[in-house]
C-alpha cells in the first residue's frame, strides 16, 4: 500500500529557531554602528570650526559668514552690555568690528580689552554674532598654529588698555 500523507517540503516548514536568532546580532551591529556614525558626525561638526579673525568674516576661504565658526578679537572698551540673560559686548580685530551676542555670562577672568575667542554663527540679518562658548584662554593648539595672530590680538589689547584703540 502506499503513503498518501500530505507531506512537507523545507519552504512550508516553521523557522527554526536558530534562523530567526541570526536577525538578532545583525540588527544590534546595525543600531551599533548608527549610534557611531551620529557620534562621529557630532565630534566632526565641532571639529570643523573654523578659526578666523573679525576681519577675516565673510572675506576669507573658510571663514564664510553662513557657517559655524571660533572667531578671534579684542573685546572692546564700553561695549559689555548685559541684556537679559544674554551679554553683549563687540570684539574688534584690524579695524573690523562684530558685536556678539552671547547666551549666558562669560565668566572667568572675561573683561574689556582682551582677546577672546568666541564659538558661534553670524546672524546675517543683524550681524550679530551669537555666541555659544567664550574661551580667553587660547588652548595649546591654537597657539601653536596662531602664534602671530595671538602676538598680534595682544599689541591691540595693549593699545585698548591705553586709550588709543
Amino acid at each position: 500500500m502506499t503513503d498518501l500523507t500530505p507531506r512537507t517540503s523545507p519552504e512550508n516548514a516553521a523557522p527554526s529557531r536558530r534562523r530567526s536568532r541570526r536577525w538578532l546580532p545583525l540588527v544590534v551591529l546595525g543600531l551599533v554602528l548608527v549610534a557611531g556614525g551620529v557620534i562621529v558626525t557630532q565630534f566632526l561638526r565641532s571639529a570643523i570650526d573654523y578659526y578666523c579673525n573679525v576681519d577675516e568674516v565673510g572675506a576669507r576661504s573658510g571663514c564664510d559668514d553662513d557657517r559655524r565658526l571660533r572667531v578671534q578679537g579684542t573685546v572692546e572698551r564700553g561695549t559689555v552690555e548685559k541684556v537679559g540673560n544674554d551679554t553683549a559686548f563687540t570684539i574688534a580685530f584690524n579695524g573690523a568690528e562684530l558685536p556678539v551676542r552671547y547666551n549666558g555670562e562669560p565668566g572667568g577672568i572675561f573683561k574689556e580689552c582682551i582677546p577672546v575667542v568666541v564659538h558661534g554663527r553670524l546672524d546675517q540679518a543683524t550681524g550679530t554674532f551669537h555666541g555659544d562658548k567664550v574661551e580667553v584662554r587660547h588652548s595649546n593648539e591654537y597657539v601653536s598654529v596662531n602664534d602671530e595672530r595671538l602676538e598680534e590680538a595682544e599689541d591691540l589689547a595693549e593699545a585698548c588698555d591705553a586709550g588709543t584703540a
